[in-house]
């Protein structure tokens, strides 16, 4: 056994993998306590911005950069990456004073921000500088500073950027939700800007997904049960929603209800007699994956839902299955 392989031997990736989470978790609760009131200027600076917030880095400062852009433009902050080099060469004729730049490096003398620094100054574009040396070229240039602790990389000799890039990333988290809450930004905003995937689904309303009008299998209390088996076979729900005389929703008769009274002159009864009474509902603004859970808990599950309006008039029904097609699970 040579010496490489003896060193080999004496890898544990468990402790490896343990020690570096360790020094970013070390990171991060440094981080949480250096934020100070110079974060809260920068958000009530960036919460007056009439444009939009061009986030900018090289190297991995430029991967973390264009993630914290991309956090920002789905959580309602206009906002882009700006690549230095790009910007040099022409995209800081894009960058206009109604918009704000957040540089990020953490030495602050990364070369190719120059270009970009020194456009801010001239024409007044608010510059934020995301590093952690407060003395650097571009913590001194910035109008806002985001000082990030300047913690032991995870790398050790190496020195490649782990650690920093963490701080980086979770102080751009900390920007984007701060400005989310300071607009008010609600789970409907969310859904506008992610239609798609899982997160389209689980931000979806029921109104979103139900079947309305006269899609729905509605009938009469007072209607005789083989008119309530034609409306619940021509509407395929396996159910039909019950109406009292003034149109609220009064019971459900659903497929379970017809097989527990098979035999009992079922064809000869009302509506009214066989329906069960005050079934479940769900308003018209509930998060599909609220009325998914509501459908399915405890152990009395449900394969339909009326969605009923605040006086519980019928305004839609939710099959199981629909919630699934929409990516519910």
């Amino acid at each position: 056994m040579d010496i490489l392989e003896a060193g080999m031997n004496d890898f544990d990736p468990v402790a490896s993998a343990r020690r570096v989470i360790a020094l970013e978790r070390d990171g991060l609760d440094a981080l949480i306590r250096s934020v100070d009131s110079a974060f809260s200027a920068t958000i009530e600076r960036l919460g007056k911005v009439q444009g939009r917030l061009i986030c900018s880095g090289v190297g991995k400062s430029g991967h973390v950069a264009r993630k914290i852009a991309a956090t920002l433009a789905s959580t309602g902050t206009l906002a882009y990456y700006v690549h230095p080099t790009e910007a040099s060469h022409g995209d800081l004729g894009m960058i206009t004073p109604d918009d704000a730049v957040l540089a990020l490096s953490k030495s602050g003398e990364t070369r190719e921000l120059g270009d970009l620094i020194a456009y801010c100054r001239r024409f007044s574009v608010p510059l934020i500088g995301m590093t952690s040396q407060v003395e650097s070229t571009l913590a001194r240039a910035a109008d806002y500073k985001l000082i990030i602790p300047d913690a032991p990389e995870a790398c050790g000799e190496t020195r490649a950027p782990t650690t920093s890039t963490t701080l980086m990333m979770a102080l751009g988290d900390a920007l984007a939700i701060a400005l989310l809450e300071q607009r008010g930004f609600t789970a409907a905003d969310f859904k506008t800007f992610h239609p798609g995937g899982a997160l389209g689904a689980a931000l979806a309303t029921t109104a979103d997904i139900m079947h309305a009008g006269q899609a729905m299998p509605l009938i009469s209390q007072s209607a005789p049960m083989s008119d309530v088996l034609i409306e619940m076979t021509v509407k395929s729900f396996g159910c039909a929603g019950i109406l009292d005389e003034s149109g609220r929703l009064a019971g459900i008769i659903t497929d379970g209800d017809l097989r527990r009274h098979m035999g009992d002159a079922l064809i000869e009864k009302t509506a009214g007699s066989i329906m069960t009474a005050r079934p479940k509902t769900g308003s018209p603004g509930m998060l599909a994956a609220d009325a998914l859970r509501e459908m399915t808990a405890g152990a009395a599950k449900i394969m339909q839902l009326f969605i009923v309006d605040e006086e519980n008039r019928p305004q839609g029904i939710l099959h199981l299955h629909d919630l699934l097609r929409a990516g519910l699970k």
